[in-house]
């Protein structure tokens, strides 16, 4: 099944908010890349000079800090969520909570991952992809510092300002700390980089979890929201369908992983090579992430193996297990 992706988001006025609903507002960062899209899509909950919750502060970037300032003059900030700690989420809450003495609210914080768990890209694929990319930038940077004033629970109401309210979601996958904000008054879901109208969402060991993030998006598929925003391109309108799609896509990607060992050992480069075979070489290095993680979930499940009992590395050669052979 395609994935039904909503409209392109062709004209960005950076700096300025947009109105998409009678509470929702939304400020774009100048940060456009392959992993933000057009850039980072801060929400503002609330009505103008009242009681406002900010989703996803961005970027330090000076424009975008402007805009936030301009936006939220005459606003009484009551919160500023998280929805995880990457680098385009993440640093300007420190600054709004400074300038507004706000609590920060977050899943928890992005945990270090062992030595032991790191899965470090082949260096001869960390100069190819440059090349072919042109840019450099080649993953997501993580902030482990970032601890959240206030820590909320799955389903939790953790913000009531009058006629509308705020609760969490956790959706691990794309991080294990990853968290949705459903804003119950519009039945309206905060999807952070779980759910992207414009692209599939990376998900990338150790911290990224394949079975995690299958899970996660069947438990949204178990809800009934109206309208999902996700923090990168323009809302979904039609959940339903672009969900099942959303979850279908892996469990087809599963099903090629699959068909290609059936063939012969193979390494994750060179699944991604024939997988991916149309999708721009400066996306490969980001999809073999996505792939190592279907590998440890299959893996897990006992359906593959790496060949010759190596470790697991972005350079092992894997194979099917001998019972699914």
């Amino acid at each position: 099944m395609a994935i039904p992706f909503v409209e392109p988001l062709d004209s960005v006025h950076y700096g300025a908010v947009t109105r998409l609903s009678p509470l929702v507002g939304r400020v774009i960062a100048e940060n456009p890349s392959k992993f933000t899209y057009k850039g980072t899509g801060t929400y503002i909950i609330g009505r103008a000079n009242g009681d406002v919750v900010v989703i996803d502060p961005g970027p330090h970037i000076e424009t975008h800090r402007a805009a936030l300032q301009r936006t939220l003059a005459g606003c009484h900030v009551r919160g500023i969520v998280i929805t995880h700690c990457h680098s385009d989420h993440v640093p300007l809450a420190y600054w709004l909570r400074e300038t507004t003495g706000a609590p920060t609210f977050g899943f928890g914080p992005h945990p270090r991952p062992a030595p032991s768990d790191v899965f470090d890209d082949d260096p001869a694929d960390d100069e190819t992809d440059t090349k072919d990319a042109g840019d450099g930038e080649e993953r997501e940077h993580t902030d482990f510092d970032f601890v959240p004033d206030v820590v909320v629970h799955d389903g939790e109401r953790f913000i009531d300002v009058d006629d509308w309210s705020l609760t969490a979601v956790h959706t691990p996958g794309h991080t294990s700390n990853h968290l949705c904000v459903h804003l119950d008054t519009e039945n309206a879901l905060f999807t952070g980089d779980h759910i992207m109208g414009w692209s599939t969402t990376v998900v990338s060991p150790p911290d990224g979890n394949m079975a995690d993030y299958m899970n996660s998006v069947r438990k949204l598929m178990r809800r009934s929201d109206d309208i999902l925003y996700p923090t990168h391109g323009n809302p979904v309108r039609d959940p339903a369908p672009f969900l099942a799609a959303y979850l279908d896509h892996r469990i087809e990607r599963e099903v090629q992983i699959l068909d290609l060992l059936a063939k012969g050992p193979a390494t994750i480069r060179e699944m991604v090579e024939v997988l991916y075979a149309s999708v721009r070489r400066e996306l490969h290095k980001p999809a073999r992430r996505s792939v190592l993680s279907h590998m440890l979930k299959l893996r897990d499940e006992g359906r593959v193996t790496v060949a010759d009992a190596a470790p697991v590395s972005m350079r092992a050669t894997w194979k099917l297990h001998e019972t699914s052979l």
